[in-house]
């Protein structure tokens, strides 16, 4: 057998081998320009829904702007959107294939890692006032510490009246900080421990003031001050914080990153990054073949446990009133859900080049090179997860070749090194074939998280190519 020269060996090479693709290798000039638009909407979306309460007022104000009918009503139409206890909202495209036919889902969660108020938060320590929180999702305590903070969150008063609150996003607002311990003085107490052990969670307390009310008798005078203070401006006494929802997020906005300013830098990016990939993908669907559905849940941080989360019977229920719209009545339902396919949009974790160690570079996720096909999640030996199905990886490949969608596959990190969860396995329960895909971000669960602009625009233009595609 002679030697094949070096043209041959690459000609083998390019046809048989997996060459990685560059976003902005693959991208003319008029996608180039429509990445870096998509990046602004994208940066808006993250400023105004941090909380997500917040994201479904936003994607229900979008939707309702571009003619879709809440689902409950009796008004006729082929896009309707249906609000969930204010937490959670799906939005619907009818098909030209019957429901009972399956639907085309993409499914994201629109909560993200935070700190929560306690129900009674409010305490004086040393003349300063306090806030206690407890952390929500997986986060490194030490990431909240030493940093701007904001309010968001609503509060029911005795009288049932709701009070908004959004405080420390504008450049006339205060902020709310949870301090550090000086480096001179943290030896022992920190810097000598584990990081799980030296930044405990009841020491993550916002301060909240330092001015008294009253004179030297009055007890608890700097407590009463800020008690007062909210008395004034909202009407509001101490038990009401009680039936309140008050997350404390980064105060500020998201931002370009980089002197390219090719990145993203921004709370929040898991998931919405995903989130708002499905939401501007439904916009764009017209008569599509099956009935679209992107779903935006709560919950999926901490579990998806609880009804606004993925685990709860609102799926069910929403495909049985979609059968029910068209006619076809709620037996139906389970061959809908069997006969549909799905993805699960969440994001996945970048290789970070500063630490190698704990991915497993052939199957790591790389920032700049397109959406993140993830086969499985889970621990160990795959617990806990929705393995995706050969034949319909095969299926997913081939529809972004066809969409020229530039892809990558991807895990979460080196085996037995950790691992992690998404809200796949949730909705393969109900027979439909499901896979997660999505945005890979560096510095994920972090207060200020990272993507690349064209894996932001490659992720949308996935989401709107699964959502129209008719073939099989």
């Amino acid at each position: 057998m002679e030697t094949p020269s070096k043209d041959e060996i690459q000609q083998l090479r390019d046809k048989l081998a997996v060459k990685p693709r560059l976003v902005w290798d693959r991208l003319d000039a008029a996608e180039r320009a429509a990445v870096l638009a998509y990046a602004e909407r994208y940066k808006h979306f993250l400023d105004v829904a941090k909380t997500e309460r917040q994201a479904v007022v936003e994607i229900q104000r979008q939707a309702q702007e571009r003619g879709f009918v809440d689902l409950g009503s009796d008004r006729p139409g082929s896009r309707f959107y249906l609000n969930y206890r204010g937490k959670t909202i799906a939005l619907v495209v009818l098909g030209k294939q019957p429901v009972s036919a399956g639907l085309r889902i993409i499914a994201a969660h629109i909560d993200s890692p935070r700190l929560d108020l306690k129900q009674y938060p409010i305490y004086e320590e040393g003349d300063l006032t306090f806030l206690k929180t407890h952390y929500y999702g997986g986060i490194k305590k030490y990431q909240w510490l030493a940093r701007p903070l904001a309010l968001h969150g609503v509060i029911l008063k005795a009288n049932g009246e709701t009070v908004n609150l959004r405080v420390g996003e504008e450049d006339s607002d205060p902020v709310f900080t949870v301090c550090d311990l000086l480096p001179h003085l943290a030896r022992k107490v920190q810097m000598d421990k584990k990081v799980d052990e030296a930044f405990i969670g009841e020491k993550l307390n916002l301060l909240a003031g330092s001015l008294p009310y009253g004179n030297d008798d009055t007890k608890e005078r700097f407590k009463l001050h800020l008690l007062n203070l909210l008395s004034e401006q909202y009407g509001l006494q101490e038990e009401d914080l009680v039936s309140a929802e008050l997350e404390v997020v980064p105060a500020g906005r998201a931002r370009d990153l980089g002197w390219d300013r090719s990145l993203i830098g921004g709370y929040g990016q898991d998931d919405r990054a995903c989130a708002y990939a499905a939401l501007e993908a439904i916009f764009k669907v017209q008569e599509p073949p099956y009935t679209c559905l992107a779903l935006f849940v709560d919950k999926e941080e901490v579990g998806s446990d609880g009804n606004t989360s993925a685990k709860s019977c609102l799926l069910e229920e929403l495909v049985t009133q979609l059968l029910e719209r068209q006619g076809e009545g709620r037996q139906g339902r389970r061959a809908a859900l069997m006969g549909s396919k799905a993805i699960s949009a969440d994001v996945n974790g970048a290789l970070d080049p500063d630490w190698p160690e704990v991915h497993e570079k052939h199957n790591a996720a790389r920032l700049g090179y397109g959406v993140c096909i993830t086969k499985f999640t889970g621990h160990g030996g795959k617990y806990l997860t929705n393995d995706a199905h050969a034949e319909y990886v095969g299926w997913i490949r081939r529809l972004f070749n066809r969409q020229s969608v530039v892809w990558q596959a991807g895990e979460l990190g080196k085996v037995d090194e950790g691992g992690g969860g998404t809200i796949a396995k949730f909705l393969a329960i109900q027979g439909m074939d499901i896979i997660d895909c999505g945005t890979p971000v560096l510095s994920m669960h972090s207060p200020f998280e990272v993507a690349s602009k064209g894996d932001l625009y490659m992720t949308y233009k996935a989401y709107r190519g699964f959502f129209a595609d008719d073939q099989e």
